[in-house]
């Protein structure tokens, strides 16, 4: 079998609610993000994934990826790993999109980045080390992290630039799958909300 990697954005946050950029900035989950990784949890535990045995699991170490991980039913699996961090959005960092832009009109983190923080080359560095890990035996992966590193991933996996990230959005608790068709990578699943009804 070969690998394929499920990844689950973190449940609803006060931030992510508001669009403010949230890199390192420790924000909790909502009561809802908290319900969202229940739901999520639950249908991970039912066919046809039926709790993903044999899966290998890891997760940001920031509280809301982790938590997420947790009520989800897979936190006694899981090995924090900072390489799952969110993008570290230096000056940008609690900002809206709408804040920037009064700014920077013009502004595009996918081809700009930001100032005083991680370069789009660190990034799909990252990136690249998570499909490396993901991809280095014959076992499904599940990773539990933020909007864009998840992004970032979903292109490296194609092979393409990290700047792809622009053009496949997720929402929080979201559950997506990368694996493979006719021997390339592929997409198999993205930014799927059906848990959330």
């Amino acid at each position: 079998m070969a690998a394929r990697i499920f990844l689950a954005r973190h449940g609803q946050t006060e931030w992510s609610l508001s669009g403010r950029h949230t890199g390192r900035t420790d924000v909790p989950l909502l009561d809802e993000g908290r319900r969202g990784a229940k739901l999520l949890g639950e249908r991970l535990h039912r066919a046809p994934w039926d709790g993903l045995p044999g899966v290998e699991v890891r997760t940001s170490p920031l509280v809301r990826a982790s938590e997420t991980c947790q009520l989800a039913g897979f936190g006694d699996r899981a090995q924090p790993w900072d390489a799952l961090m969110e993008v570290d959005y230096g000056a940008y960092e609690g900002l809206t999109p709408a804040e920037i832009k009064s700014g920077r009109p013009d502004w595009l983190l996918w081809r700009d980045g930001v100032p005083e923080g991680e370069t789009l080359a660190q990034v799909a560095a990252r990136a690249d080390e998570v499909v490396a890990w993901a991809r280095s035996a014959d076992r499904d992966v599940l990773v539990f992290a933020h909007g864009h590193i998840l992004r970032s991933l979903g292109a490296r996996w194609l092979g393409l630039d990290v700047s792809f990230g622009a053009r496949i959005r997720l929402e929080p608790t979201s559950l997506s799958v990368l694996g493979w068709a006719y021997g390339e990578p592929a997409i198999e699943r993205w930014n799927d909300t059906g848990h959330l009804g």
